[in-house]
């Protein structure tokens, strides 16, 4: 049989083939159904078998097209693949079911399959700056040399087989097929005989090196990297039906269970960036394999091995046992996954203390750690516990959350992978438990703090998304203010090609009889639901730049199911109307407004979310921001960059006064497109700072001064300027 690429559909299902003999094809989960099969306007019922995730159907066919239909419901590509999770109240969708179709995150989309995902391509096979794919070479046996790079490289290389494989899942791209197969191969010739695969030790070994073991150093990410393995290997099979990526990473996950089958304290301290707690729980939900979700479990009881013998600390997370955490600390990146994988845990098992962890440390970032960007790990440097009596626990922590209300803004740190991580965690939260005040975060973050990460064409990359940038800085800081093709630690622009790939799979949720719209944007949605079967619907928005939503639905099965959409946070006074019926109120802010009904094919559901711009003002515990006001607009938080001050003006001298009118304006020539915020501030001259920390007051002459705010996922992406997200009130 010849399977023809990226034809994979969800609901009853039409498979593209040439059949000769025998129909054999992959689905994930073993099943049994009655199809029917029809070739060349014929129709017949045929009994297929799955076993071990293949379906079998035994008939004799000339050449033709084939199309099968009926009795089964096929697996579509999720992210997460949470349907047969106990304690999932909401499933996730496919990739192939969930796409977007225009407007903003299409536009996005795009991007990062047309410029960001073949640039990264190019990058990580080439050798300028370092080495990735050539790593997997050397290992391979099929180059020379040594390794080059960060310790973590393949666990980037991992992230980018994973964007293209989620790009694969809605283009159908023979050319990313050909590319992964390429990979792949590579990948698994690398990959040692017992199923160990970590580059910087396989080719110090292949070069002589006898110290070159396994687990030697904490900090060689040789777990974080299989991790990301794992949860590559687990999308790209569920894109493809291929099994060659899956069998690497089933041989690593066996490794990892020998290598821990008896682990010492030393051992259980190689959760450095546990991206394998999410990879090892997706690959059992794959495989269906309990040992891979028993191993999960052993994963993080191993944090409390560290934490019972005092070796443990906060930057790393293993200071406290792991139900013992009451607040967000250390590393963010290394915190916000261990959290995701924490909520994955909970979706199988339902352990209650698992959730109420998540929840106690989920309030004290949102209530007090968080940027206002949806920005995380505010601090380059820190300690923690801060100023513990007890100065023995202190650990030093770098790229981290700070202690209460530490937020600052022109030395933030903020890396674009810890936005990553906090939605890869806030998305989880949600499927486990329905609550719409998770997506909150989520599009805060997808809007702000994480889409700043990438310049607006795709080509240049932030490590660090701060919300001000003066000239001069009060500090040196070592990550740069301005974006840059590559970065040393290049950790973050894979993560956000597969995180932009994936994010159509966040727009919608579905259970039984429901489909949750979870976030806004142009899109479509084919699926299933267990009574009334094949549903389609269709969004028709401007979103974010107008809080007008049309839901089409173009199919709706046979029996009635409920429509639930999100009522962001912000959105007061929500209407909702369904075929220009009367207009209703919806819910409160930050809930799901549910309507139950027996859909037909033409029905049309109007959402309007009033957008306006809202000032904002901090709790007066962040000292950095008293007396200043930011500025949002429905999703899309807007900052001040210096190049729309007039000349003379700089950005310490203006503040925002209360009564300032700010008017909402659609520029298509600037910045890609993008809603400003015309506004008047007030210029506050005053002599030049000459090394003074302190002066007598001067008396303030005041200057009107017209401007624009634009959105702060957008800045410096006109050159070089100041910038700042908060700004004086008077």
């Amino acid at each position: 049989m010849e399977v023809i690429p990226g034809l994979w559909h969800a609901g009853p299902h039409h498979l593209n083939v040439r059949l000769r003999q025998k129909l054999v094809f992959f689905v994930p989960a073993p099943r049994r159904g009655i199809f029917d099969l029809a070739t060349g306007g014929c129709t017949r019922k045929i009994r297929v078998t799955m076993t071990d995730g293949f379906l079998t159907c035994g008939v004799r066919l000339g050449l033709g097209w084939l199309a099968l239909a009926g009795g089964l419901v096929f697996a579509a590509a999720p992210v997460v693949e949470n349907r047969a999770s106990p304690s999932a109240v909401v499933q996730a969708v496919g990739l192939d079911e969930a796409r977007w179709t225009e407007g903003f995150w299409a536009q996005r989309f795009e991007v990062c399959r047309r410029v960001m995902l073949p640039g990264l391509g190019r990058l990580m096979e080439g050798t300028n700056y370092t080495q990735f794919f050539r790593n997997f070479e050397i290992a391979a046996g099929l180059a020379e040399g040594r390794h080059r790079g960060a310790p973590f490289n393949d666990g980037d290389f991992y992230k980018l087989m994973e964007a293209a494989s989620a790009v694969y899942a809605v283009t159908g791209d023979p050319d990313l097929d050909r590319n992964l197969d390429r990979a792949i191969e590579v990948v698994a010739r690398a990959q040692r005989a017992d199923g160990y695969l970590h580059t910087p030790v396989l080719i110090a070994a292949r070069n002589g090196d006898t110290h070159a073991v396994p687990f030697r150093d904490r900090n060689n990410f040789e777990v974080y990297n299989l991790g990301h393995l794992l949860t590559a290997a687990c999308l790209h099979h569920r894109a493809t039906g291929k099994t060659n990526l899956l069998a690497v990473a089933r041989r690593a996950a066996d490794f990892l269970e020998r290598a821990f089958a008896e682990p010492t304290p030393e051992l259980a301290r190689h959760a450095v960036c546990p991206s394998h707690y999410m990879g090892m729980i997706e690959l059992y939900r794959e495989t269906r394999e309990p040992r891979y979700l028993a191993l999960a479990k052993k994963f993080i009881a191993l944090r409390d091995l560290v934490a019972s013998r005092g070796e443990g600390g906060d930057d790393n997370q293993d200071r406290v046992p792991f139900l013992d955490q009451t607040e967000a600390v250390g590393h963010a990146v290394r915190a916000n996954y261990l959290f995701a994988g924490a909520a994955d845990l909970f979706t199988e098992t339902g352990d209650p203390a698992v959730w109420q962890m998540l929840l106690r440390v989920w309030t004290n970032v949102v209530e007090r750690k968080l940027h206002v960007t949806g920005g995380c790990g505010a601090l380059y440097d820190g300690a923690s516990p801060y100023g513990s009596r007890d100065q023995k626990v202190i650990t030093r922590t770098h790229q981290a959350y700070g202690h209460d209300y530490e937020l600052p803004n022109a030395t933030a740190h903020n890396e674009t992978c810890a936005a990553i991580g906090n939605v890869l965690w806030n998305w989880r939260m949600f499927l486990a438990s329905g609550e719409a005040r998770f997506l909150d975060i989520v599009e805060t973050v997808l809007h702000n703090g994480f889409l700043s990460g990438a310049s607006l064409d795709g080509t240049n990359f932030f490590y660090t998304n701060p919300l001000r940038v003066t000239d001069p800085m009060p500090v040196d800081l070592r990550w740069s203010r301005t974006r840059q093709p590559f970065i040393s630690s290049f950790c973050c622009p894979p993560n956000l090609a597969r995180t932009l790939a994936e994010a159509a799979g966040f727009a919608y949720g579905k259970s039984s009889n429901t489909i949750w719209v979870a976030l806004y944007g142009g899109s479509s949605l084919t699926t299933t639901l267990d009574g009334p079967g094949r549903v389609r619907l269709v969004q028709e928005t401007e979103y974010p730049w107008s809080g007008r939503i049309r839901l089409k639905v173009l199919e709706a099965g046979s029996s009635p199911f409920a429509l639930k959409l999100r009522i962001p946070g912000w959105a007061a006074n929500a209407t909702v109307r369904v075929n220009l019926g009367p207009v209703q109120n919806t819910s409160a802010p930050g809930t799901f407004f549910e309507l139950q009904r027996r859909w037909t094919a033409g029905d049309v559901v109007d959402l309007d979310l009033p957008l306006f711009a809202q000032r904002l003002e901090a709790n007066p515990l962040v000292e950095e921001l008293v007396g200043q006001t930011a500025v949002r607009r429905g999703p899309i938080v807007y900052c001040l960059e210096g190049l729309d001050l007039p000349e003379g003006v700089r950005l310490s001298e203006v503040c925002l006064p209360d009564e300032a009118e700010l008017r909402a304006r659609f520029d298509g020539r600037l910045l890609g497109g993008v809603v400003v915020l015309d506004t008047a501030l007030v210029a506050r001259k005053a002599a030049p700072w000459t090394g003074a920390l302190y002066r007598e007051l001067e008396p303030a002459r005041l200057e009107p001064v017209k401007t624009q705010l634009i959105p702060y996922f957008a800045w410096a992406n006109r050159g070089k300027t100041e910038m700042t997200v908060w700004l004086p009130r008077r």
